[in-house]
Parts: C-alpha cells; structure tokens; sequence
C-alpha cells in the first residue's frame, strides 16, 4: 500500500512534468530547498524519477536558530542523499530598509536574483520550486479578494521563464503523505502556523470554511482555474490587439480609441493593473473619462493623468531636471539679404539686445512672454493653453532667458521684445539639436549656461 501511493504520487507528478513540457531527463535541475515539507518532497520524487538534481538553499536570516537550523539539515539531507548543494546568506532586513520593500519583497528579490546566478554557474535549466495545489488555490482566493482581473484568476503557472513548478498537480495534504510513507523528516517554519499574514489567513480559516460548505471546494477551485486558464488565452490575445490600437509608447492611452473597444474599461484595466493601479483606483479612472482635463492617478511608478483627449503615463522616477535636447549658437552679421530660418526648432534675435546673461530653465508659474508678433504679455499657461498642450507637455516645457525675460518658449515661439528689425545688425541664432546628434563645432547652451 505504501508503495503504491508513493509511486501514484510519483507517476501523476511525472505526467504533468510531460504534460507541461516541464524539463526533460538530460536537463539538470537547481532545486530550491528551504527544508520545509514542500522543497524536501519535491527534491525527493525528483531524483526517484531519475533526474539530475543539485540544490540551492537561502538562509534569509529572519528566524534566529531555526534559520540556522533549517540550513544544518538542508546540509545534512544532500549529504546523504549526495545531491551538490548551494548556500547563501542574506541580510534580508537590510536590504529591504535600503530599498524600501516589504520583507517578503526583499527575500524574493534576492531569492531569484542569486538562484540565477547559480542556474548559470552550474548550467542547470531551470530552478525548480515546490508550489503545490494548494498555494496555487490560495493565491486565486488572495488575487480575487484583492481584486483582479480574468488572469489573476488562473492560480500559479506551472512554467515562468526558467523557473518550473512540477508539483502543482498534488496537494498539501499528499505532499506531507508522500513525507510520512517515505520516513522522511522535514523542517517547520514557525511562522506557517501563525494567522498573521494574509495567506495564513485563507489557509487556516477561509479554506476550512469553504469545506463546510462545500468538502470538495478545492477541487472545484482547481477546475475552475483550469477554465479560466484556456479562457485567457483567447482574452489575451483580444487585449493584446486592442492594447496595439489604443496605447501610444511615451505617450498613454488615446480616450476616443479606447471608447472604441468592445469593452474598454475591461481593457483599460489590463493596460493599468501591471503598472500597479488598484481596481479601485481603475474603476475611477474608468469614470474620469468624461471629466474635465486635470485629475491625476498614482501608482508606486507610475503617475496617470486626464488630459483632454489622453490618459498620459509617466514613470516618477524619470528624471527631466536636464532637456533632451541641446542648444547651439551662432552669431552673424546680418544684412537684408540675410535668410532667416523659420522652423520651430529655430529662434533668431537681435543680438543687440540680448544683452543679459542666457539660461534655460523649465517655465514657472507666473511666466509671461510677448508672443512675436505681438505687443502685449501673456502668460506662458494661457498660451500653451490656447495652443491645446497636455499637462505634462506644460510641465515639461523649457524656455530660454536673457536674465529674467523670457526670449524663447523653446521650440514653440520667440518673444517679440528680441525679434529682429531694421535696425539689426548682427544676430544670434539658436537651433534645437538631439543630444546623440550634438556638434562640437559650436559652443552650446545648457541649463544654467551663458
């Protein structure tokens, strides 16, 4: 009886591995194994199914001796067992106060970041984890209490990258079954039995009572992913199109092309939520459409904001303190046969009376310019209003000064007060150069510069 159940075990896991297109027996494997009952379980049916295994194991340092504990048997178990072992200590508290992440981040982060390193230096092909039914369960009731939306519903993936789940076709229970026919003793985190975190808490108090109801709820969960899974396929592939014709790199998301999708809030959701927009905060955008220019949405990296035709995106940590451009300069006489060049990229003036110091700077508020062609100031917002820029073009927007006037909304227009007349003669050419096609012939202007 014993035999048979490990070898069922054993044997449904290997058809997945099949099924899945997992990893094949020529390819050498990188378990990770922490000593729990999961890692240690799926290091064993590994190797009796014949497969060439070494192991990498992370002391996180988070629990005193039971971390060290953990490593001392994780050591001791590929001793006897001969599998090469890999160890790594963190100082995982560190690393998540320089960062600022949660702790659990901060493991995951170095957790894959090493077991990388390792997969190359042993050219194993793919690392191994021991996700189980269950957590692949617990983590469609965690995304759906969280709010998700179609592909958040399809529990864990059995393949991402170069990291490989074989075990997601057992459950918990059978996993520490498989442990106790074996005689095969495993580690306890201390933690898995306290109802602190979120997961804890659907494992040891939702699930239990979503067997009342219903004793086999887990298998109807698992079924129920299974759909969702093939459904997201084809749900995939009609977002992805529609993505393509509402979505502008740099720019955002077109609100007229967007209104045009079959179901757009549905799309604007699948645009948002990897960017880190809550369903919360999607569900308010979504009622934005139609609102005035203006309201402005925040994600840990990413900034949205309602502009008139647009939803412009931007990253907060990009950095715009320096234009992408550069400014180069040349002086000439000029006489009434001189061309002057009429591209906006372009501003000529009288070099008579630029006589102040010449900076660049981002406009304020409060900015005003006389318009060439014009007589009286205006403020540069009303005029960048006038001429329908979004809000983050007028954020971004540079002007060139001659002390405190403003003599050029760059690439846009010059100010009258230094346009050139008939009385002019020399002037001062300015033209707008893409940094990569900078020339060092002549001398440049930069922010600050003169």
């Amino acid at each position: 009886m014993v035999y048979y159940f490990c070898n069922m075990i054993q044997h449904r896991i290997a058809q997945f591995i099949e099924r899945e297109s997992l990893f094949s027996l020529k390819n050498r494997i990188l378990v990770a194994l922490s000593g729990g009952a999961d890692s240690v379980a799926l290091l064993r049916i590994l190797l009796s199914l014949g497969y060439t295994c070494e192991a990498a194991h992370c002391n996180f340092q988070l629990r005193g001796e039971e971390s060290d504990r953990d490593e001392a048997f994780v050591r001791q178990l590929c001793r006897e067992l001969s599998v090469p072992l890999h160890v790594i200590h963190f100082d995982t508290k560190d690393y998540a106060a320089q960062r600022h992440i949660s702790i659990e981040m901060a493991a995951r982060e170095l957790r894959y970041e090493w077991f990388e390193e390792v997969l190359n230096s042993c050219k194993a092909f793919a690392v191994a984890v021991a996700h189980h039914k269950d957590d692949s369960i617990e983590t469609m009731l965690l995304n759906l209490i969280r709010g998700t939306g179609i592909n958040g519903l399809t529990g864990i993936s059995p393949e991402n990258d170069n990291v490989i789940r074989p075990m997601l076709c057992v459950t918990r229970d059978e996993v520490i079954a498989y442990l106790k026919q074996i005689g095969q003793e495993y580690m306890t985190d201390s933690t898995n039995l306290q109802d602190e975190f979120i997961r804890n808490k659907i494992r040891l108090k939702l699930i239990p009572l979503m067997q009342e109801i219903n004793p086999s709820v887990k298998e109807s969960l698992a079924a129920t992913a299974r759909h969702l899974d093939q459904a997201s396929v084809i749900y995939n592939e009609i977002i992805s199109t529609g993505y393509l014709r509402v979505f502008t790199p740099g720019k955002g998301i077109e609100i007229d092309a967007l209104l045009d999708e079959i179901c757009p809030e549905s799309l604007l959701f699948e645009i948002l939520y990897p960017l880190g927009f809550t369903p919360s905060q999607i569900e308010d955008i979504t009622g934005a459409i139609h609102s005035e220019p203006g309201k402005q949405f925040f994600s840990k990296e990413w900034r949205l904001v309602k502009d008139r035709a647009w939803f412009l995106l931007k990253r907060l940590d990009e950095k715009n303190s320096r234009p992408n451009f550069w400014l180069v300069k040349e002086e000439c006489e000029y006489t009434p046969d001189t061309a002057i060049p009429r591209s906006k990229n372009t501003a000529c003036f009288d070099a008579d009376k630029l006589c102040g110091k010449i900076t660049l700077r981002k406009c304020q508020t409060g900015d005003k310019f006389v318009p060439f062609g014009m007589k009286g100031k205006k403020l540069l917002s009303d005029y960048m209003t006038d001429r329908k820029f979004s809000i983050l073009q007028k954020e971004e927007q540079w002007v060139l000064c001659c002390d405190d006037k403003i003599i050029w909304l760059v690439g846009e227009r010059t100010d009258n007060r230094f346009r050139i007349d008939e009385n002019t003669k020399r002037i001062v050419i300015f033209r707008m150069q893409d940094l990569s096609e900078m020339s060092s012939r002549f001398p440049a202007v930069s922010d600050g510069g003169n």
